[in-house]
């Protein structure tokens, strides 16, 4: 039995999530029966985080146990030639038998677009949460850095996956204006995007989407630069700002 660690990008848009679920589209189901298909044994794949319906990836990282004797490459090939055009195995490398995609986890990386224009983007809805009036960015980012460090980040924890302590390291949270799209056909007009980035060494149920509402207030000019560390003190979630939409987030890293 061999152990691979596959990294996966996606578009979540049209997934009702990571996780497999009687009746819908999953990305779960979708990689495990393009690997089935490709080396005919039935295996469950073990992903770093279940992301939930709409969030992409750009670096997911995914384990599982195979006898099959395929060189990682051409596991690789061959399911990129098996996946939808919304996925793609970016890379497939034979890891350490004791390797799990959760539990070896150390820290990964989460990005969250704002679009902050008068005019809605047709084609960057998918993949950005618009707002109609301007944003002041600096002012989110002096405000992010009281939640920088370790911390109990109770108040931006949805209820859905319950965990035995809400208290996490934050290595590195920046908002910041893009002068340029991150991606050459990224339709958004230049210097309306916003990118909130988030490192920690591990996530709470929601909590990237609900510091990204809890920010949005003081961008908006509705709650001072000093509010977020109230919300975090306070640790209630009804506190917080509202969860942001799942279309504006991206797994862009996972570390090991």
């Amino acid at each position: 039995m061999r152990t691979f660690r596959l990294t996966l990008a996606y578009d979540g848009t049209r997934y009702a999530g990571w996780q497999s679920q009687t009746g819908q589209l999953t990305l779960q189901d979708t990689l495990e029966q393009a690997i089935q298909r490709i080396t005919r044994e039935t295996i469950r794949v073990v992903a770093s985080g279940r992301t939930d319906a709409g969030v992409h990836a750009l670096g997911q990282v995914v384990s599982f146990h195979s006898e099959t004797q395929l060189t990682p490459d051409a596991l690789r090939k061959g399911l990129n030639a098996e996946l939808p055009h919304d996925m793609a195995v970016l890379e497939v490398s034979q890891a350490a038998d004791d390797f799990h995609a959760i539990w070896r986890a150390v820290r990964k990386r989460y990005r969250y677009l704002l679009h902050d224009g008068p005019i809605r983007d047709a084609f960057a809805r998918q993949y950005a949460w618009h707002l109609f009036k301007p944003l002041d960015a600096e002012a989110m980012h002096r405000a992010a850095q009281a939640l920088v460090g370790r911390h109990d980040f109770k108040s931006f924890e949805t209820s859905g996956s319950p965990r035995g302590t809400s208290v996490r390291t934050v290595h590195e949270l920046s908002v910041a204006r893009l002068e340029s799209p991150p991606h050459p056909v990224f339709p958004v007009t230049p210097g309306r995007l916003i990118a909130i980035e988030v490192e920690a060494d591990g996530f709470l149920y929601n909590m990237v989407r609900s510091i990204v509402g809890t920010l949005i207030q003081v961008g908006q000019g509705r709650q001072a630069e000093s509010w977020p560390a109230e919300v975090m003190a306070a640790c209630d979630r009804r506190a917080a700002g509202r969860t942001a939409p799942a279309n504006g987030l991206f797994l862009v890293r996972v570390d090991y």
